[in-house]
C-alpha cells in the first residue's frame, strides 16, 4: 500500500521539476522531500526519480505511478467533499418509513420543508405498518420510521418488536367518534361512548390491535361493542362505510387530514383512546446529521399539527 502523503510529494515534485520547488510549494523543507520520495521508491522497489545537476527529471516508473497517483488523489479529495458536505447537511441521504396516517398527514409536510432547508440532501420514502417499518430500520434499509403503539392497551409484543430501538416522541393521536350525519346523536351537545353502546362499531371485532382498542375503550364506558365483522385498514373505506349508515368507528385525529362531507366526527374529550406517534431510530447506530435534521423536522410538523377544523368536526 503506498503511503497518500507520499503520492503527493511525487505529484508535486512531477508538477515542479525540482525537490527544492517541490519543498516550497509543500511548505515542506527540501531535505523532507528528498526523504519522501526515497521512501517511497523503496516501497515501488524501483527507482522513481532520476536526480540530476540541473533537477530532477520522472522515470517511467515514476510517471507510470504519477498517473495513478492524480486518480488516487481525487477520489479522495471526493470523499472529503462528500464527507465535509454530509456533515453540513449538504449531502447524503435519508430514508424514511410511515404508517398510512402520518404518511398522509405529517410526512408531506416534514420532507417539503426537509427537502427546502436541505435540497442537496437525498430523500426518499415508503409507507410500512410499525413491525414492517422496524424490520427495515435493522436491515439499514431505513434512516427514520413513524410508527406508534396505542396507548393504555396491554401490547405483549412492544418490548420485543422495541428492543434496540430509540422512540423519540412526536404527538398524542386521539381518536375521535365518526357518525353518519343522520344518526341521533350527531347533534348532541355532549356526547359520551354511552351513547352510542347500541350501535354496530366497524373494526371493533377485537381480533387486532385496533379491535382490542375498541373492546377496551368501550369496556370503560361499561359495554362490549356490538360488531358485525366490518373491518377495514384504510380510514378512507371505514368513513364511506360510517356515511353508509353501516355503524360507528374511531377515526384518529391524523386521519381527519382526508375528511369526507357527509360523516360527522365529534370529540370524545377524556374518554378517547389515544396512539402515541414517534420517531424510531436504531440505538447506538451512528446517526449522520441528515438523519438527525429530518428528525428536528418531523418533531417542528409535529408540534403545530392540529386537528382540521370545519363543519364536520365538533367537540
Amino acid at each position: 500500500m503506498f503511503d497518500v502523503k507520499q503520492l503527493r510529494v511525487l505529484r508535486a515534485v512531477a508538477d515542479h521539476g525540482s525537490f527544492s520547488a517541490a519543498a516550497e510549494a509543500l511548505s515542506y523543507t527540501q531535505p523532507a522531500v528528498s526523504q519522501q520520495i526515497a521512501a517511497l521508491e523503496r516501497r515501488a522497489g524501483t527507482t522513481l526519480v532520476d536526480r540530476e545537476s540541473r533537477g530532477v527529471r520522472l522515470t517511467d516508473a515514476g510517471r507510470a505511478l504519477v498517473q495513478h497517483a492524480d486518480a488516487v488523489l481525487a477520489r479522495l479529495a471526493a470523499a472529503e467533499a462528500d464527507l465535509e458536505a454530509i456533515a453540513g447537511v449538504r449531502g447524503g441521504r435519508v430514508r424514511t418509513g410511515a404508517f398510512p396516517t402520518a404518511a398522509a398527514s405529517l410526512l408531506p409536510a416534514a420532507l417539503a420543508t426537509f427537502g427546502e432547508r436541505h435540497p442537496e440532501v437525498e430523500l426518499s420514502f415508503v409507507t410500512a405498518e410499525p413491525e414492517e417499518a422496524v424490520a427495515m430500520l435493522r436491515a439499514a434499509e431505513l434512516e427514520l420510521a413513524v410508527v406508534y403503539e396505542y396507548r393504555h392497551l396491554d401490547q405483549p409484543d412492544f418490548g420485543r418488536l422495541y428492543d434496540g430501538i430509540e422512540l423519540h416522541e412526536l404527538l398524542d393521536d386521539p381518536m375521535y367518534l365518526a357518525l353518519p350525519r343522520d344518526h341521533p346523536c350527531a347533534r348532541k351537545q355532549r356526547l359520551r361512548l354511552q351513547d352510542v353502546a347500541e350501535d354496530t362499531w366497524i373494526q371493533a371485532d377485537g381480533t387486532d390491535e385496533c379491535g382490542r382498542l375498541h373492546y377496551a375503550a368501550c369496556a370503560s364506558a361499561g359495554f362490549e361493542p356490538r360488531s358485525r365483522g366490518f373491518k377495514s385498514d384504510d380510514y378512507t373505506i371505514i368513513q364511506g362505510l360510517v356515511a353508509a349508515g353501516v355503524g360507528v368507528a374511531f377515526l384518529p385525529a391524523l386521519a381527519l387530514t382526508n375528511l369526507r362531507e357527509d360523516i360527522v366526527v365529534r370529540s370524545l374529550g377524556r374518554q378517547a383512546p389515544s396512539r402515541r406517534v414517534t420517531a424510531a431510530t436504531v440505538a447506538g447506530r451512528f446517526r449522520s446529521p441528515a438523519t438527525g435534521a429530518m428528525l428536528g423536522v418531523l418533531e417542528e410538523v409535529a408540534g403545530r399539527f392540529e386537528v382540521p377544523a370545519g363543519g364536520a368536526v365538533a367537540a
